[in-house]
């Protein structure tokens, strides 16, 4: 079969690899209709690999929607045939970690495309723990429905968990700190959870008309200190309550603290490239919560599901540009470039 691999800064190639196999009992194999490609995923393109030590070429890719070939003896449901997501981790469901909601912590988990697990940018894929890790969905939905249930796998469970770190709720004064797919996600997110305001840092025209789409109020394009000046003025001098950090850098951490009012919280989602969080006596003055990180997407999936099935949400909107598996390098290259916002692929 077909499959993506990186061979180092840059170097995207889709070449053959053999077709996956069930090694367990618990394995299911997923043919593999929608994939898509991560900011995450541009670490490794720029040459900053935040997680792997392997050497050589390696599968990638971590998000995807599929059809269940073939399930080993010990998995009761998903069955052959059903539709799935798979959230960005796989798990057993069933370890102290999985049962408290945090999956991406599970005992027998792990990673797509590390250890001799299957990539997820590819024609198919072995699901270790797949009753574990596997959510059926429905198996009629159009284009626009598959594409919001794959953002179900990783990009839009992780703007919410910004927003779920960040103590969003009804009434809350919101503030977004970056405009990439996940940014415009914890929009979405904070507008679905009751936000009275959400402001989004972005320059980028393209993603804030979608940003007010998705439920911003107000957009501030300014950065450093004259954003946060800006942001203090939208929010009667104080800052605001909840602030999603969703891009990872040391710039992006240190607003996130200057624009957060006394009292309020930080989510922060975005990989992190910084070493240390900033003013720790100023959030510890301000009685500052800051929380955040991996995303447990397999935990948040059903809860966020009904309001994909039921068009109340349309997170696949972050998706700008569609190619066929042939085509990724070129996808890699536009989001890299700031040409494409996301890029859904199809095997």
């Amino acid at each position: 079969m077909k499959a993506t691999l990186i061979h180092g800064p840059g170097d995207i190639r889709v070449e053959r690899v053999p077709d996956p196999e069930l090694h367990t009992s618990t394995d299911a194999i997923v043919r593999v209709t929608h994939s898509c490609i991560c900011g995450s995923d541009l670490w490794p393109y720029r040459g900053i690999d935040l997680s792997s030590t392997e050497e050589g070429p390696k599968r990638i890719g971590h998000e995807f929607l599929g059809v269940v070939e073939e399930t080993g003896s010990e998995v009761n449901s998903p069955r052959p045939g059903d539709v799935v997501v798979a959230p960005f981790t796989f798990s057993d469901g069933d370890c102290a970690f999985c049962r408290e909601g945090l999956p991406t912590s599970c005992v027998n988990g792990g990673g797509w495309g590390a250890d001799g697990v299957d990539g997820a940018q590819g024609e198919a894929v072995r699901v270790p723990w797949a009753e574990g890790t596997l959510v059926t969905l429905p198996a009629d939905g159009d284009d626009e429905l598959n594409a919001s249930l794959l953002t179900l796998s990783d990009v839009f469970s992780t703007g919410h968990h910004a927003a779920v770190s960040a103590s969003v709720g009804l009434g809350s004064t919101v503030l977004v700190i970056g405009d990439g797919a996940v940014g415009l996600s914890g929009v979405l997110a904070a507008d679905r959870l009751g936000a009275e305001q959400v402001i989004i840092m972005g320059r980028h025209p393209r993603r804030t008309e979608l940003a007010r789409r998705f439920g911003a109020t107000d957009v501030v394009a300014e950065r450093g200190p004259e954003g946060v000046e800006r942001v203090r003025e939208l929010t009667g001098g104080q800052g605001a309550s909840s602030v999603l950090e969703c891009v990872g850098t040391a710039e992006s951490l240190a607003t996130a603290v200057d624009a957060v009012r006394a009292g309020g919280a930080i989510g922060r989602v975005g990989a992190p490239v910084y070493e240390n969080i900033p003013q720790p006596g100023r959030t510890f003055l301000k009685n500052v919560t800051i929380s955040g990180g991996v995303a447990p997407a397999r935990h948040y999936i059903p809860k966020l599901l009904p309001d994909v099935l039921e068009g109340r949400i349309r997170p696949g909107q972050v998706f700008d540009h569609t190619l066929g598996l042939d085509e990724i390098a070129e996808g890699y290259r536009a989001m890299h470039d700031r040409e494409a916002l996301k890029v859904l692929v199809r095997p």
